[in-house]
C-alpha cells in the first residue's frame, strides 16, 4: 500500500485525498493516516511545485557543479556534503561515483553570481580538490516531466 501511495504522489502532489483512496480502493482516513506516517518517518519529506522558469520574467540561472574533495577520517563526504547543502543557492548535493565525488545543483540571477559561488565559497573549503561547473542551457524534462512540449499540428494535410 505505502508503494502505491508514494508512487501515485509523486507523480501528482496535488491529488484529492478522496480520489487517491478510490484509486487505491481504500478508506480516505487510511490514506490520510498512512501519509501522515510516512512524513513522520521521514519516506515523505517534502512537497514541491515545478515551475518552468523560461516561460516567465524571472531570470535564474542553473548549474550543477562536480566536485572533488578529500574524504575526511570516520566521516567520508557525509561532514563536506552538510557544509555544502546548509548554503541557501544549494538546491542538491549528490555522493555520486565516477571522476568526481558530488554532483552540486545550484541556482543564481547570472552567471557571474553562480561563478562567484563556486570561487569564492565552494572552492575554498578546505577538502575541496577540485570543481567543474556545467550551466544548464535548457530543460527538456525535469522530475519526469515534459517541459519543451513540442505544439502538434493537427490540421489535415490536403493534397492536389
Amino acid at each position: 500500500m505505502r508503494e502505491q501511495i508514494l508512487s501515485i504522489i509523486e507523480k501528482n502532489s496535488r491529488i484529492d485525498l478522496h480520489e487517491l483512496a478510490v484509486i487505491l480502493g481504500m478508506e480516505e482516513a487510511d490514506v490520510v493516516n498512512e501519509m501522515e506516517q510516512m512524513e513522520k518517518e521521514g519516506i515523505i519529506c517534502g512537497y514541491h511545485t515545478l515551475i518552468d522558469w523560461e516561460k516567465t520574467s524571472v531570470e535564474k540561472v542553473n548549474a550543477l557543479i562536480e566536485v572533488r574533495v578529500t574524504p575526511q577520517r570516520g566521516k567520508g563526504f557525509d561532514s563536506i556534503a552538510e557544509r555544502i547543502y546548509k548554503y541557501p543557492e544549494v538546491h542538491a548535493v549528490y555522493l555520486i561515483s565516477g571522476g568526481y565525488d558530488l554532483l552540486v545543483s545550484l541556482e543564481g540571477k547570472t552567471l557571474k553570481e553562480v561563478s562567484n559561488f563556486v570561487s569564492d565559497k565552494l572552492s575554498t573549503l578546505e577538502t575541496v580538490i577540485s570543481t567543474a561547473t556545467h550551466f544548464i542551457l535548457k530543460k527538456y524534462k525535469d522530475h519526469g516531466t515534459v517541459l519543451d512540449r513540442k505544439q502538434s499540428d493537427e490540421r489535415m494535410q490536403v493534397t492536389p
